[in-house]
């Protein structure tokens, strides 16, 4: 069978036999998949073509694919879940077809048709519905992604793309789950400059940032908390997620400079704020002032947000040493009903006054 969407056709190939659903209480994130995914192709000369929806199975590259030589590649990540009455929702999933493009331009990567994107993806959700779990703090994770496939060794923009969608059923992004997590601030390496990539959803930005990581892992944390790659004085994200801290009554999130992924958690999270008339700034923070905060009594609350964990506590940071352990090492009541709101509008426990929830009927 066939679906014409915008004069192109997906077509479904679908698996003869279907995997065992895992434990809902027993998912982790992202290392168990779905049955099907979609792909579509690019090639220079015709544009993207043949969307298909094909048993979820390992794919076959040239060993000079542009990818696994120069990293020309983006992704995105969102969420869909099950609401009471069985329907399927998503979570502003047009912002995330945006920003898509965004990276793409970065990356020289041909634009995606945003519409016939999210198209593509609600047909697969279709396809894939039984996979949405219904625990309570479980979704099906949703991973759109574009790699360069050119087999050719020359420095330049590939000629040709694979555009896929990949789903996981998954449980909480941390161990910790909306407990407070500890986090070292990075003081040696950095993940982005202003004028680099930074502001792009691409691989390489992540793989920079895993000697720090792992660094902070064996040391017991969580987490890193990033600081400019100039300076290294003004705070920019925490592990792969924007943060927030409350200083005073006043919430304060690193203004985007380039090198600061555009969230849409985080967007979502000022938005929210402003609605409940809660004092809310995106400027440049530093270091030093969160740490003049802490010593005054003034650092009430920190969080990070992103798709995957939606809010994380943060209950410490460690810098120099020293360690600043923030509302007793308690997850603060902003946070958690920060959290309980997002999740509620995201699972359709609660209204959405803001239209950002999507229905895939």
């Amino acid at each position: 069978m066939a679906k014409t969407i915008e004069n192109l056709e997906i077509e479904y190939q679908l698996a003869p036999t279907k995997k065992q659903k895992p434990n809902p209480n027993e998912l982790g994130f992202g290392r168990i998949f779905t049955d099907h995914m979609f792909m579509m192709d690019y090639t220079e000369g015709i544009g993207w073509h043949d969307p298909r929806i094909l048993p979820y199975q390992p794919i076959t590259l040239d060993p000079s694919a542009k990818v696994l030589h120069y990293g020309q590649t983006v992704f995105e990540g969102l969420k869909a879940y099950l609401s009471q009455d069985d329907k399927i929702l998503l979570f502003r999933p047009e912002k995330n077809m945006q920003r898509m493009n965004r990276s793409n331009d970065r990356m020289c990567i041909p634009p995606i048709d945003e519409k016939f994107a999210l198209e593509a993806l609600k047909s697969l959700l279709r396809v894939e519905k039984d996979w949405i779990p219904k625990a309570e703090g479980t979704s099906l994770y949703i991973r759109p992604f574009i790699i360069s496939t050119e087999p050719f060794l020359g420095i330049s923009p590939s000629i040709s793309y694979h555009f896929m969608i990949t789903l996981s059923p998954v449980g909480a992004y941390y161990k910790e789950g909306i407990n407070p997590v500890k986090i070292a601030v990075e003081g040696e390496f950095v993940r982005a400059v202003k004028g680099g990539t930074g502001d792009a959803k691409t691989g390489g930005n992540y793989a920079a940032s895993l000697k720090a990581q792992i660094a902070a892992k064996n040391r017991g944390y969580s987490e890193v908390l990033w600081l400019d790659g100039r300076e290294k004085k003004y705070i920019e994200e925490v592990g792969s997620m924007n943060v927030f801290f409350k200083i005073g009554g006043e919430v304060v999130t690193p203004a985007l400079n380039g090198s600061i992924l555009d969230g849409i958690t985080r967007n979502s999270i000022i938005e929210l704020l402003k609605y409940w008339n809660v004092p809310v700034v995106e400027r440049q923070i530093s270091l030093e002032e969160v740490i003049q905060a802490y010593n005054d009594g003034k650092l009430e609350e920190a969080f990070g947000t992103g798709t995957a964990a939606v809010i994380s506590p943060i209950g410490e940071f460690a810098w120099e040493g020293k360690k600043m352990i923030i509302n007793d090492g308690k997850t603060g009541d902003l946070s958690k009903k920060l959290y309980d709101t997002l999740t509620g509008i995201q699972t359709g426990e609660l209204p959405d006054p803001f239209g950002w929830r999507v229905v895939v009927d």
